[in-house]
């Protein structure tokens, strides 16, 4: 009797983690997702697969923040009322559904970045200025006095930074893009974040306005590949309509030599029913005279 409840049990505990692993994974997001500064209210919201019993929010290096449910539900809100800088970090939550046997499912982390307003904005600066032909290597310069920071190069209408880089002697940054193109046209701007506080940034400083345009190639340039293969498609479709053209040509050809044999075939064909009816029209009358010829004769 007691091994069969151990059976059971092990049956249940089997059939349950084989459930929990075919789960899909909760998600966490955050309202608002950017701009958020130091004193302001944050929600983080985790969206879970199916009804769960039990959340938690977790923040690396940090805190766990436990929600049970009494009423199962399909989300989470964890909020934070006037933020501070203990807040800011690197977060993730993760589920548990009430049959489930141990097995937690995490969402993929989110950052929390923390805007503290009383940092000085950083200098900007783009080398050459701002027009600029296609192919010519271009460097925006960060800088500010020394924090010892890490600066990040941002572009209007991008939700996450571009490039970031630690700073060199002098509290400057470098980034360099080489061989621009009409891609690279926008705004740009500079933050940074103090070294020993990675989610908390500066605001966002001035800005500097890249234009690329297509530059011509010299005359006599011999002209390159179409990285796109428009060329070689355009020559596809001159082949394959030269090739229509022939069999079309080809066709039309055949069908007028057709016809015209055909139309010899019954020149002949008439000429030979007008000699077979002469040579039996005098057959005929030659029978006729033989016969009239032999009445006459007397006995």
């Amino acid at each position: 009797m007691a091994s069969m409840v151990v059976d059971l049990i092990l049956g249940w505990w089997l059939v349950a983690a084989s459930r929990a692993q075919n789960l899909p994974r909760p998600s966490l997001s955050l309202h608002p997702s950017q701009g958020v500064s130091l004193g302001d209210n944050v929600t983080l919201r985790c969206h879970l697969p199916r009804l769960a019993a039990w959340v938690w929010l977790h923040q690396e290096g940090g805190w766990f923040y436990n929600k049970e449910k009494t009423k199962e539900q399909d989300a989470a809100e964890f909020s934070f009322v006037g933020t501070k800088r203990e807040h800011a970090g690197r977060y993730l939550c993760l589920c548990r559904v009430s049959w489930s046997v141990g097995a937690l499912e995490k969402s993929d982390p989110v950052e929390l970045v923390l805007t503290d307003l009383r940092y000085p904005p950083s200098s900007i600066s783009l080398h050459p200025e701002q027009h600029v032909g296609t192919g010519t290597s271009v460097t925006i310069r960060c800088w500010n006095k020394d924090y010892g920071a890490t600066f990040l190069l941002h572009k209007d209408g991008s939700s996450d930074p571009l490039k970031h880089q630690d700073s060199s002697g002098g509290g400057a940054a470098n980034f360099t893009f080489l061989a621009v193109t009409p891609a690279d046209s926008g705004t740009y701007r500079c933050s940074y974040r103090l070294r020993g506080y990675p989610f908390v940034s500066s605001p966002l400083g001035d800005s500097v306005m890249l234009e690329v345009t297509p530059t011509p190639a010299p005359p006599g340039t011999p002209k390159l590949p179409d990285p796109t293969g428009a060329e070689e498609q355009s020559r596809a479709n001159l082949v394959m309509a030269l090739v229509r053209g022939f069999v079309a040509a080809l066709v039309f050809g055949l069908g007028v030599f057709f016809v015209i044999d055909a139309r010899s075939l019954w020149i002949r064909r008439d000429d030979n029913c007008v000699l077979c009816y002469t040579s039996s029209a005098a057959a005929i009358t030659s029978v006729f005279q033989k016969v009239a010829e032999k009445a006459i004769t007397p006995v």
